[in-house]
């Protein structure tokens, strides 16, 4: 049995259709599980029962701090050794992503899952095209960012969804394989020219006030987790490009600035939610 971590997320839930599209036999797991689904709390490191899985898909954890994020990771791997999980697939960051606040976290993951004694699959995912959109931000009649004219690699999350399916359907294929999941690059103004508006450019300083000051629901690790999205996108870090993707889904990527452009469509002050 297949089990994919963090399966109410976006992408978790998106890998567990992707599996279930193709016929495996997949279920989820989650700190509040849907019916079916398998109860995980990564903070409860002994509650945590990966018997019978085969296949696991480790979702990313994130959303917290360095050191909360890695202790999350450690406890599952040590879970999946000591339960006879068989393979591990681990989604991570694209290579090109070094730059980024969040970075840290997914590299030692990187290091625990080779060191864990099973066979296992590192997928590391591009951004998804789907934040590039949200990111804008609408002023006016316009959108702007901190971009610049810099571009992202983005990638559509159904895709890195297809990708995790088709590798932990087939772990075996991929065992001991790193991948660099990143689509097309595409630019703020080409999503603004899709939404028929204009594009302005902020400075970095601007939007890390904004961060700081306009948005009190983020966490504190958030604002400079999103400045250096913006900072390593408006200069050139993070527009690199790999055949990964595509060889695996075996097709092309999706479009990722359509994704992209619905995203900050749906953002649009006045939009029926």
């Amino acid at each position: 049995m297949i089990l994919v971590t963090g399966a109410n997320g976006s992408l978790g839930s998106a890998t567990l259709a992707a599996l279930h599209a193709r016929g495996a036999i997949a279920t989820g797991g989650s700190r509040t599980p849907r019916n079916g689904m398998r109860r995980l709390d990564f903070d409860d490191p002994a509650g945590i029962d990966l018997a019978g899985v085969s296949t696991l898909v480790l979702i990313s954890a994130g959303y917290a701090e360095d050191d909360q994020v890695i202790g999350r990771h450690a406890a599952v791997l040590d879970a999946a050794a000591r339960d006879g999980v068989r393979h591990v697939v681990y989604t991570s960051l694209t290579g090109a992503g070094d730059h980024l606040g969040f970075a840290l976290a997914h590299r030692a993951t990187e290091r625990l899952v080779r060191a864990c004694g099973l066979p296992w699959t590192i997928l590391r995912n591009g951004l998804y095209a789907e934040l590039f959109g949200g990111l804008l931000m609408w002023a006016d009649d316009g959108v702007e960012s901190a971009f610049g004219d810099g571009a992202l690699a983005a990638v559509a999350r159904t895709d890195l969804a297809e990708a995790a399916a088709i590798t932990a359907a087939d772990p075996t294929q991929h065992s001991g394989r790193t991948y660099d999941l990143t689509g097309t690059p595409i630019t703020a103004a080409q999503v603004a020219d899709r939404l028929g508006v204009p594009h302005r450019t902020i400075g970095l300083d601007e939007y890390r006030r904004r961060l700081l000051n306009d948005m009190p629901g983020l966490l504190p690790f958030q604002p400079p987790m999103l400045a250096s999205i913006a900072t390593s996108i408006r200069h050139g870090f993070l527009d690199g490009t790999s055949p990964d993707l595509a060889d695996l889904l075996d097709r092309p990527v999706s479009d990722p600035l359509a994704t992209a452009t619905a995203a900050a469509s749906a953002t649009k002050p006045g939009t029926p939610g």
